[in-house]
């Protein structure tokens, strides 16, 4: 596969800045890194539901949790992409890699305070009135995560370093490795084999934290190489500077308080969705599953906006930014064309590859069936939902890479907010069934694209040329 991607990919070649290819170059590697991301958590859920839909349920729900108390450090942390391509365009190499290592300073610095926060995801859990046996599985899934954490959080600044400067390849391998390590690791400590016992949820955790491991360590010991020592002396960068911690805070702080903002309300929709039954909780699991599938490589496309509007921005070249957004979003489309066939044509296909196996309890057999009509309807009008995300996610890299934090927080926070507000009226309010409330959440989220849309138009991320630092 990758001596393939080497003769698709040959660098120097584009025609202009910010073309297709450029966009293509840099966003192919992370879109199949995040696929590859997505793979690995897509793995756990699916070996955990051929135990039964509460372990299924279990792991999104803890899942989620886990994942909104952590984005507070990891979407500051993760601003660090934009600097190094900042300092990439502006031909400041000996920066690149000094940026990097006060991400990774951060990131060990913000570990402790992550363990102050797992007494929330406790609290949280119980609010949702979950029955005994998902309660107990979430908890075991979220506990084992959150002390995992520093690899979860230095994992996520490891390719940041790399995305910045383009060289995106590095990535795709790192996490195509952890993804084969992680499928390995977890088949053995769920179901268990020899003198390995089955760990079930345990074990779904520990596997996606080794595969997590091995990706992370690949990315340090090429950032350590001789090629990235030569062109960034990588291995004389790690010297405490304030200045670039204070503008990594400044400026990533607002994505930090955004991914949170962005993941508690994403978190409170899976709760919503969950209460209402456990119909209605397979049903949402079974969707957002794989729109984590479809959304998560989207990522990738966010991570090379983001990197290519820093790079021109550093370069002060306005209207190659402004092309590979557009490009980006050319990309995009094509790609969710390809998943709306999917979803539009093989739904039952894609809720039959989460049904128990035989030998899981007759009960949850029966809350499986019951529940997949609704996923099937859930799964149909996903499609809207994957083209509207495409907008998003172009357009809040763009202004991210440029800068344009502080407003990216805002608009996406309330956005957000608002969804969760819809299904709370539609579900709680109007008492509509949860596949009709899914309609409304999609309804009112299609409306946030027009809102960066315009923000991009409108120019105002260009005053951001000139506060590059010098």
């Amino acid at each position: 596969m990758f001596a393939f991607f080497n003769k698709l990919y040959k660098p120097g070649k584009f025609k202009k800045n910010g073309d297709i290819k450029d966009v293509f170059s840099v966003a192919l590697p992370m879109l199949l890194s995040m696929s590859f991301d997505t793979f690995m958590t897509f793995i756990d859920r699916l070996f955990l539901s051929k135990l039964g839909p509460a372990e299924m349920n279990a792991s999104l729900g803890a899942g989620a949790v886990q994942l909104a108390l952590v984005t507070f450090f990891t979407g500051a942390i993760s601003y660090t992409t934009a600097m190094v391509a900042q300092r990439f365009g502006a031909k400041k190499s000996g920066e690149c890699s000094k940026v990097f290592m006060q991400a990774i300073y951060l990131s060990l610095f913000c570990v402790p305070l992550l363990y102050l926060t797992i007494p929330v995801g406790h609290w949280i859990f119980s609010m949702e009135h979950l029955p005994a046996d998902q309660l107990q599985y979430q908890k075991t899934y979220f506990n084992i995560l959150m002390f995992g954490g520093i690899i979860n959080l230095v994992r996520n600044a490891a390719p940041c370093f790399f995305s910045g400067i383009g060289e995106t390849k590095i990535v795709m391998k790192a996490a195509f490795v952890g993804m084969i390590v992680n499928v390995l690791c977890n088949f053995t400590l769920i179901y268990g084999i020899g003198p390995i016992p089955a760990l079930g949820v345990a074990g779904a955790a520990y596997g996606t934290l080794i595969g997590n491991f091995v990706s992370t360590a690949i990315l340090f010991a090429k950032f350590f190489s001789k090629y990235c020592n030569d062109r960034f002396a990588t291995r004389t960068s790690f010297a405490f500077n304030w200045p670039l911690t204070r503008e990594l805070l400044q400026r990533g702080l607002p994505s930090g308080v955004e991914m949170f903002l962005n993941m508690s309300a994403f978190q409170l929709l899976i709760i919503m969705f969950h209460a209402l039954g456990p119909e209605s909780a397979t049903a949402s699991s079974v969707m957002f599953n794989w729109d984590m599938v479809a959304y998560v490589p989207l990522m990738g496309l966010e991570i090379a906006a983001t990197s290519l509007v820093g790079r021109y921005v550093g370069a002060k070249q306005g209207a190659a930014a402004s092309r590979s957004t557009y490009s980006g979003l050319r990309i995009g489309w094509t790609y969710s064309i390809l998943i709306g066939i999917l979803f539009i044509f093989l739904p039952g296909v894609l809720t039959d590859i989460f049904k128990p196996d035989s030998s899981a309890t007759a009960s949850a057999i029966t809350i499986f069936e019951n529940a997949r009509p609704m996923s099937l309807f859930m799964l149909r009008f996903a499609t809207l939902y994957i083209f509207v995300e495409v907008l998003l996610v172009i357009y809040a890299g763009a202004l991210r890479g440029a800068g344009d934090t502080l407003w990216v927080m805002f608009a996406s926070a309330i956005m957000n907010w608002c969804v969760a507000g819809a299904l709370y009226v539609s579900a709680y309010i109007f008492h509509l069934p949860a596949h009709y409330a899914w309609i409304a959440v999609v309804a009112v989220y299609s409306t946030a694209p027009l809102i960066f849309f315009y923000r991009w138009k409108s120019g105002k991320w260009r005053r951001h040329l000139l506060d590059v630092k010098s």
